[in-house]
């Protein structure tokens, strides 16, 4: 009897003990199942084996699988439904798969012949369109690239894929990555699913607001100074961007590659750790990544029950007091000074820490990013990539196929990055902003020598209106000050909501950023966890998927 049967307490005991697999799946034949057609929130609301991790979407997707409550194609429809009926009030999906029922059915099938499935069996995870994929258009949310379908998958689609995982489509972004809102995208503006007034926080806005709104169960994003963090602290979501070099860059399209990393969002700190473990690795087709072994991030989350009074007792927390400086929210810092308090109810020792360098992050990155941004971005000519505006002669043709491809933004960010690279100003820009990096680099190394973990704001505030910041670029950029400094070191960082602060029919979610040392992700993902499942009186599922 299924009653009788506990589940796993780690996928990884999937890998190791096939004999355990086969017991779950010979549980109960499909043909045996409810023909009751099953609800979003029939399954959405499942909860796991109380040994499984809490509130993991994933797990509990597994579990319901194996034990045969539902089909992964009641799933999927499930989901698809859900998603039809949300995005015409968010858009935040550029293309949803044909082909996810199918991929479904086939996963029944292979349930059916008691076939080992991989740890991702039947997850639907959404892409950001900046990060290719065969057999679905890859535009970044440029019309440079309107219409473009990649020939092969990003390794870390790859490796979802192989997992079992299942692509159900590729999310909104502002061009080419460069913004903070999804405003700056070709094609269309997300909404946040709190309060669709609002944006959802940029560049991977669209990624933020479909898990937020549960049109999936986790996404991926790419973070190259806040764009994973941002949205999900204004969707409500858990969001990780991991050291620089954890997880291969093959099939993300560059914007600044030195600070380009993909990310993970989920609606619990277990499920972006989970699926952070599935696409991390070295990659021979990306020199930068890291040989590292990957260590067993799954195992940092612990049933809540099996937790003391104290469980992050000894843990040594750094809370920036440049964070919390003049020019953010009274309700963001009042947000973070609980979020500090809980901690220490926790069990950990918690100190404002100050990094002097912090402030000049800012400007140092929007050197260094604009820079890169121009070198990676002059292939879209027309010729070599992108969509061609025929002219009579070379140079017009180069001309017209960007100017035409390109939006405002994009253009901005080229002529600023060209001009830091131009003979007369390397030195006084570029060069600077490289030495500002170093000591960047530097206060964190001595900050993270002193602390285990790093706190701050995710952002200077919560989510605002929908075009109150369109035409006041600087005023943009200066809400990137909370996340930028994060990248220029290299550092990993976690971001969760803690609070709310009024706004919408709801209130708005604020999230707190934990960073830590150079492949510490594990020490975050455990201090994460705890963090959320003793978090009392918060619901982080916005009115929309009530």
């Amino acid at each position: 009897m299924l009653s009788t049967l506990q589940a796993p307490r780690s996928l990884s005991h999937f890998r190791t003990n096939p004999t355990l697999l086969l017991r779950y799946t010979s549980l109960k034949p499909l043909s045996s199942l409810s023909s009751q057609p099953v609800t979003h929130s029939t399954i959405t609301d499942q909860s796991p084996s109380p040994n499984a991790l809490p509130h993991s979407q994933i797990l509990s997707t597994r579990h319901s699988l194996l034990s045969r409550h539902f089909t992964a194609t009641q799933l999927a429809d499930s989901f698809l439904a859900r998603l039809r009926l949300t995005e015409p009030h968010l858009r935040s999906f550029l293309h949803v798969s044909d082909s996810v029922l199918a991929q479904a059915r086939e996963l029944d099938e292979k349930i059916q012949r008691n076939e080992e499935l991989g740890p991702l069996a039947g997850v639907l995870v959404a892409v950001k369109d900046n990060i290719c994929t065969a057999e679905m258009p890859s535009t970044a949310g440029s019309r440079v690239l309107e219409g473009y379908t990649p020939p092969y998958d990003a390794t870390a689609v790859r490796k979802i894929k192989e997992l079992g995982g299942i692509v159900v489509g590729k999310t909104n972004l502002d061009e080419f990555g460069m913004g903070s809102t999804t405003e700056g995208s070709a094609f269309q503006v997300t909404a946040n699913p709190w309060d669709v007034s609002r944006v959802p926080g940029g560049s991977s806005g669209g990624s933020a607001a479909a898990v937020s709104a549960r049109q999936c169960m986790v996404s991926l994003g790419s973070d190259t100074g806040g764009s994973v963090r941002q949205p999900a602290s204004f969707c409500g979501v858990v969001g990780l961007k991991p050291t620089y070099g954890r997880v291969s860059r093959f099939g993300l399209m560059a914007y600044a590659s030195s600070l380009d990393v993909i990310g993970c969002f989920g609606s619990s700190v277990a499920d972006a750790g989970i699926l952070l473990h599935a696409i991390s690795g070295h990659d021979r087709l990306d020199a930068t990544s890291s040989k590292r072994e990957v260590p067993n991030l799954e195992a940092e989350h612990v049933s809540i029950s099996s937790l003391d009074s104290k469980p992050l007792k000894g843990l040594r927390i750094g809370l920036i007091r440049e964070t919390l400086d003049d020019g953010v929210d009274t309700g963001v810092t009042s947000a973070v000074r609980n979020a500090a308090l809980h901690l220490e109810e926790l069990g950990c020792s918690v100190t404002e820490v100050s990094l002097p360098s912090f402030s000049l992050g800012l400007p140092a990155y929007y050197i260094l990013a604009s820079s890169e941004s121009s070198s990676n971005l002059s292939r879209y000519d027309g010729v070599r990539y992108g969509n061609q505006v025929p002219a009579d002669e070379l140079n017009s043709q180069y001309k017209d196929s960007r100017a035409k491809g390109f939006g405002s933004e994009v253009k901005r960010r080229i002529l600023t990055g060209t001009y830091a690279l131009s003979a007369g100003y390397y030195d006084a820009y570029y060069k600077r902003a490289q030495q500002v990096r170093t000591i960047i680099r530097k206060s964190f190394k001595v900050a993270l020598d002193e602390h285990d973990i790093l706190i701050s704001p995710a952002a200077p505030s919560a989510a605002y209106k929908i075009g109150e910041k369109k035409n006041d670029p600087l005023a943009m950029y200066a809400g990137d000050i909370m996340t930028v400094n994060v990248n220029l070191a290299g550092l990993p960082a976690l971001v969760l909501p803690c609070g709310f602060v009024e706004g919408g029919s709801a209130g708005l979610p604020v999230g707190l950023q934990m960073i830590g040392a150079a492949f510490d992700e594990g020490k975050l993902l455990k201090v994460g966890h705890i963090f959320e499942q003793t978090l009392q009186n918060c619901n982080f599922v916005p009115p929309l998927s009530r």
